[in-house]
Order: structure tokens, then sequence, then C-alpha cells
């Protein structure tokens, strides 16, 4: 058996005594949530590179998903950070949003003088989409502190916002699930992006990643130079026994795209891994599940094969 030392650190700020409107009725308000991280540090060793994953601090449990990676991290000589800012589920529609995730991420590289070298975005859900928002955000501000960022690993997340919209308006037809998250999200859109993408496309355009409906996708430009892991679980025949959504319905769908334009550009150091029904025994078939059923191991070790390249 393998033991490893690890120190694991964490700082959050009192949550403020406040809340965020998340809807149009009078009990849809959030509380704020904690600001700060947690960092996992391999003791007694030379760092090598950093995985940072921009969870949230209660909705996430603070790093869920990031402490499934200490042990292959500290194995390999990584360091792990978990980021969250103030606002709940934030999706960084928000130029505050990007910065509060920025300070804590140079207050921590220099806090803990971590290497500004191999670092990787990671996440499922809205973990992987905000990095997505982080890392284009920073591509367009002159900031002094510039992370060296070498890659991404996209696990089953939301990359196309005008699809989303409407896989959230034939949700709220059709009735046929839980309306909570379609009504909410899409509440969220049409507020911050200044409508819906009927009446103002190119606001949804450029939130997304990706999108089927962007002629253009200059935002996938943004990413051309990354080694780019994606991991998607399409659980078809779930999601049309449980929740009637059709392929066009899925994050798969985005994704598999997401990467035809990234070759396009000139990527060519992409990855797809698509989970089949009997590598997720979850009976639930969701963003998070797909991430807990990943191969850890292997997965760390492509991360460390990039750093040589």
């Amino acid at each position: 058996m393998k033991s490893f030392s690890q120190k694991v650190v964490a700082y959050y700020e009192p949550a403020k005594n406040d809340s965020l409107s998340v809807g149009t009725g009078e009990n849809d308000f959030f509380p704020f949530i904690q600001k700060g991280y947690t960092l996992m540090l391999p003791e007694n060793k030379e760092i090598k590179g950093v995985l940072i994953f921009l969870e949230d601090s209660k909705y996430d449990k603070k790093n869920r998903s990031a402490k499934q990676m200490y042990t292959q991290a500290t194995e390999k000589d990584f360091a792990v950070l978990s980021v969250s800012t103030e606002i709940p589920l934030d999706f960084y529609f928000s130029k505050s949003s990007m910065i509060s995730a920025h300070q804590l991420i140079r207050e921590v590289f220099g806090t803990y003088n971590l290497p500004n070298d191999n670092i990787f975005f990671l996440g499922a859900s809205l973990v992987g989409h905000r990095a997505m928002r982080y890392i284009k955000f920073m591509k367009g501000h002159n900031f002094d502190f510039q992370l060296k960022t070498k890659g991404i690993v996209a696990c089953n997340f939301t990359m196309d916002f005008t699809r989303k919209w409407y896989q959230h308006k034939r949700d709220i037809k059709l009735n046929q699930i839980d309306l909570w998250e379609p009504k909410f999200i899409n509440y969220l859109l049409e507020t911050y992006l200044e409508g819906t993408p009927k009446t103002n496309p190119e606001r949804y355009h450029n939130f997304s990643s990706y999108s089927y409906f962007d002629e253009k996708n200059e935002n996938v430009k943004i990413y051309k130079d990354y080694a780019i892991r994606a991991y998607i679980e399409p659980a078809i025949k779930y999601k049309l026994t449980k929740q009637l959504r059709t392929l066009y319905e899925n994050n798969a769908t985005d994704i598999v795209g997401f990467l035809a334009e990234l070759k396009i550009a000139g990527n060519e150091n992409t990855e797809l891994i698509v989970l089949q029904p009997g590598d997720n025994p979850s009976t639930k078939k969701n963003t998070q599940s797909t991430w807990d059923a990943i191969d850890k191991d292997e997965l760390m070790d492509w991360i460390q094969k990039q750093t040589k390249k």
C-alpha cells in the first residue's frame, strides 16, 4: 500500500448576511456563501503543478470534486486548489465574480509559493463552465498575474447556453420532471443576458464556450492552444426514460461540437472519453455522477504526460 503525506489548508470568509434573487417567486432567494479556498499541498516535495477547481463553498460541499484528486495529485507532486466566490451557484455572469476568483488564486500562489507552471483546470457542471469563463476573462484583461495554463479537463457540462435555454423551455412545456432547475437557470440567463436567444442571440453566443448556432464561434479559438480532455456520459436511455429528453437536450452534444471546432481551429491535442452505461454504477445520471465515475488514476497519468509536451 502507498501512503502519502499531505497538508490541507483552508480559508473562508464569513458569508454576508444577505441574499440574491434567483426567480420571480417570493421565496426565490439564495443566501450568499463563503468566499475562500481549500488547498492541498504534498508535503516535503517540490510541487510540479497545480490542479484548480472553481467550486462552490456550499452547494458543491466545498471541495468535494477536488478532494477526489488528492491521492493521485500527491503521487505526482501536484497541489490541488479549490476556489469559491461568494455567489451561490455562480455562473460567472459578472466580471466581479471572475475578479474575485482571480484575487484568491493570486493570493494562494503568492502565500504558498506555488509554481506558475503546469496549471490545469478541471471540473464538471458549473465548476467546468466557470473554468472556461475564467480563462476567457483572463485572456481579455491585462492583469499582472496570469496563470500559465497547460490544459483543461472538461466533464459533462453545458457549453452552449442557447441549446440549454431551449432544453429548459421544452422541459417546462412537457412538465414531466422537477422544474426547479429549468426555471432557475432560464431566469438567470434571461436576466443576466438581457433576453432570450431569440431576442439577444449575441449575448448567448458570447457567454457560451461553444454554440452550434454561432456561425463564427470566436470563443473556441481561446482554447486552441491547451491540452483538452473531455468526458461525456450521454446516458441516452436514462434521459429518454426518466426525463423524456432527446439527444439535443444533452451536454454531450455541446462537448462533441466544441472538440470538432477545436480541431478546425488547429488544436491537435484533444481527447474524448465516453462513459458507457456500465462505467458508472450510480443510479442517477448527472454531471456530478459522471465526475465521480472517472478513473482518477488514469486521468492523473494523462495530466502528467501533458507536462512533458
